[in-house]
């Protein structure tokens, strides 16, 4: 089941190490089967704020997109981003092609009522 890592990334002033860090991290998740899905594209905030931005990476499973983060290469350019953009990060599941929302509303209402 596919993966993702989020990110949602605060406003920064431009930095090279910034830089450094867009140049390098394509070649860290290529090897875990990652891909953009979202990168440097403006949002449409609908509800509440969202100050900043937002990456999405798409990797094959949740062990991938695991062993992407833990990885000694991304690891190692990490804090060219860490130093300079604050954010919060995520590593999340997908749900499989079948997945139905109705029986996650059944098994909440059968939770309630019991």
């Amino acid at each position: 089941m596919s993966a993702y890592a989020i990110a949602h990334l605060r406003e920064a002033a431009p930095h090279p190490e910034i830089a450094e860090y867009i140049e390098r991290i394509t070649a860290t998740f290529a090897p875990y089967g990652g891909r953009f899905l979202v990168h440097g594209a403006q949002h449409d905030v609908k509800e509440g704020s969202w100050p900043g931005h937002v990456v999405v990476i798409g990797f094959p499973s949740m062990g991938e997109a695991r062993a992407w983060w833990d990885s000694a290469a991304y690891q190692e350019i990490a804090p060219l981003r860490s130093r300079h953009i604050a954010g919060d990060i995520i590593l999340v599941p997908g749900v499989g092609e079948d997945y139905d929302a109705t029986a996650t509303a059944q098994a909440m209402r059968a939770g309630l009522s019991g």
